[in-house]
C-alpha cells in the first residue's frame, strides 16, 4: 500500500510560480509511474503530467505544456510539479497519483492509477 501526501499549494497571483511536492511511502517508489491530476471547480478530474519510473519520460496536458515541469527524486521518494506562469484557469485541487508498472509506459487517465493523495489546493488570482 502506497501513501501519497501533497504539499506546496496556496494562493498566488497570475504569472507567479508554485512548486507542488508529493511524498510517497509504503512502496518501492522507483517502480511506480507518477502522475499529477487536477480538478477545477465544477469540472471532472483531468490529467496534468506524468513521469516514468526513472524520470526519463514525461508527458503533459496541452494546457500546461511549456509552463509546468514534472520531476522526481527516487532517493527521496518524492515527485514535484513546478508550475510557472500560472493562470486563473489553473485554479484547482491538484492530486498526486501512483501506479506500479514493470515497463516505463506513461499513463494519462485517472482510472489507470491505483493510489492517490488527498489533494492540494492551488488558487490563482487575476
Amino acid at each position: 500500500q502506497v501513501q501519497l501526501v501533497e504539499s506546496g499549494g496556496g494562493l498566488v497571483q497570475a504569472g507567479d510560480s508554485l512548486r507542488l511536492s508529493c511524498a510517497a511511502s509504503g512502496g518501492t517508489f522507483s517502480r511506480y509511474v507518477m502522475g499529477w491530476f487536477r480538478q477545477r471547480p465544477g469540472k471532472a478530474r483531468e490529467f496534468v503530467a506524468a513521469i516514468s519510473q526513472s524520470g526519463s519520460k514525461t508527458d503533459y496536458a496541452d494546457s500546461v505544456k511549456g509552463r509546468f515541469t514534472v520531476s522526481r527524486d527516487n532517493a527521496k521518494n518524492t515527485v514535484h510539479l513546478q508550475m510557472n506562469n500560472l493562470k486563473p484557469e489553473d485554479t484547482a485541487v491538484y492530486y498526486c497519483a501512483a501506479v506500479f508498472r514493470i515497463t516505463e509506459v506513461l499513463r494519462t487517465t485517472s482510472k489507470r492509477y491505483d493510489y492517490w493523495g488527498q489533494g492540494a489546493q492551488v488558487t490563482v488570482s487575476s
